[in-house]
This record gives C-alpha cells, sequence and structure tokens, in this order.
C-alpha cells in the first residue's frame, strides 16, 4: 500500500507551516503517511490559470486514484467519517490523492473525475493552513482507524 499523495497548487510550504505539517507527518505510519506534490502557480490569471494548473494536476493523476478534491463547495464531513471514507480507499487498494487546488479553483473536468468533493469548512482558508489543517485531519483519522484516544466524541 502506498502512502497518501496530496498534490497542491502552491508555493513550498512557510517554514511555520512546515514545522505543523511535520509534527503531524511524523506521527503517522503507512499507508496513513504523506508524500506532498507542490506544483507551481500559473503566471496566468482567472479561467487561463484555472485550467492550466488543473491539467497540470489532472497529468499527475493515474485512473485508479482515489481523488479527493477541497473545495468550500464540496461535502462537509466529521472526522470518524473521513476516517471511514479513507480506510475504504485504502482497503480497494486503490492510491488516495487530495488535491488541493489554486487560488482560482479547478476545472469541472477534474470536480468529475474527484470521488469526492470535501469541504474543510464554508470558510475560505489560505491555501498553506489548508495544508496544515488536512495533515492534523489525516493524523486524526489515523488515529480514529487505530481506536486510539485521540479524537473525542
Amino acid at each position: 500500500m502506498s502512502t497518501i499523495k496530496v498534490i497542491a497548487i502552491g508555493k513550498k510550504h512557510e517554514s511555520w507551516i512546515t514545522e505543523g505539517i511535520d509534527r503531524y507527518s511524523k506521527r503517522l505510519r503507512t499507508p496513513w503517511s504523506l508524500e506532498w506534490v507542490l506544483l507551481p502557480h500559473s503566471a496566468r490569471e482567472g479561467i487561463a490559470a484555472r485550467s492550466e494548473e488543473t491539467e497540470r494536476i489532472m497529468n499527475k493523476l493515474n485512473d485508479r486514484d482515489y481523488v479527493m478534491l477541497l473545495d468550500e463547495r464540496g461535502k462537509l464531513l466529521d472526522s470518524p467519517t473521513l476516517s471511514r471514507h479513507l480506510e475504504d480507499a485504502q482497503q480497494s487498494a486503490r492510491q488516495i490523492v487530495l488535491i488541493i487546488g489554486g487560488a482560482y479553483g479547478v476545472d469541472e473536468a477534474l470536480t468529475a473525475r474527484a470521488d469526492l468533493v470535501w469541504s474543510l469548512s464554508p470558510l475560505v482558508f489560505p491555501h498553506q493552513l489548508v495544508r496544515l489543517i488536512l495533515a492534523e485531519q489525516l493524523y486524526r483519522a489515523q488515529e480514529i482507524a487505530l481506536g486510539n484516544p485521540y479524537h473525542h466524541e
């Protein structure tokens, strides 16, 4: 089983984000460990940027990947439900790929390709902060799956 891959549009992690991501990543155990693929922002703007970034993301996907697209218009999940989604995908022997699009979002083709469009919140967060929240939520999902006491109901 492979690690969970996160494809994100944007620059490398700021130092304080790296510290937080490292904190949770070090606690993750295969198959919950993370691989980050950071793709640069497009030099274009608006629809042209969205199209270019979407194409670069799509080129990183395989047909069998279980794709979870983070989008504020997606489905809200509580932590136990997220944990179950990830466990089910892992048990199906599919590579889990989480996607954080750029500032202009992603094209409909990528939204349609996603197995799950997931919203962390109806609020919009800076992309760097989303990465940190995602790392913590993946750690939380792992602990729920293992029956450890990190998450309290």
